[in-house]
């Protein structure tokens, strides 16, 4: 299981009309997580180029519970969940004091050919090992 972990204070610039964090912010807090867990893989996004691939997002659900308020301290949590076909993060974003859940989620990222564009309809082997899973190379 790759699981990743931060801890983000809600910055006055994220904050709306209404002194909430503006719901579109949220995907940049997936976003940071996303990199920390990737980076514990040695596969984030410049590696993941290297590697003649890259993972665009293909569907993204969030469901928002509670606001985020300004200097609230938030702890955000992504967990690979899938990885043959596809990768799918889930992810849980929580007040870190309290722990009450603000916002809970997904992501999808199919792997593209970077060279040619083209979506691959399985894992790249490359990803795969960085996992740990076994794949016959010969």
């Amino acid at each position: 299981m790759i699981r990743a972990e931060v801890e983000l204070t809600v910055p006055f610039h994220d904050i709306d009309m209404l002194g909430i964090a503006w719901h579109g912010h949220f995907c940049k807090y997936l976003e940071i997580v996303r990199c920390e867990m990737l980076d514990k893989i040695d596969y984030g996004y410049g590696v993941m180029m290297a590697t003649g691939y890259v993972w665009p997002i293909v569907d993204l659900q969030l469901r928002f519970v509670q606001p985020a308020r300004f200097g609230q301290c938030l702890r955000i949590a992504a967990e690979l969940v899938e990885w043959e076909y596809r990768m799918k993060i889930k992810y849980l974003i929580v007040d870190a004091e309290t722990s009450k859940i603000l916002a809970k989620g997904h992501t999808i990222q199919a792997a593209v050919d970077a060279a040619t564009g083209e979506m691959s309809y399985a894992s790249p082997d490359v990803f795969l090992q960085r996992l740990g899973c076994k794949v016959d190379i010969s």
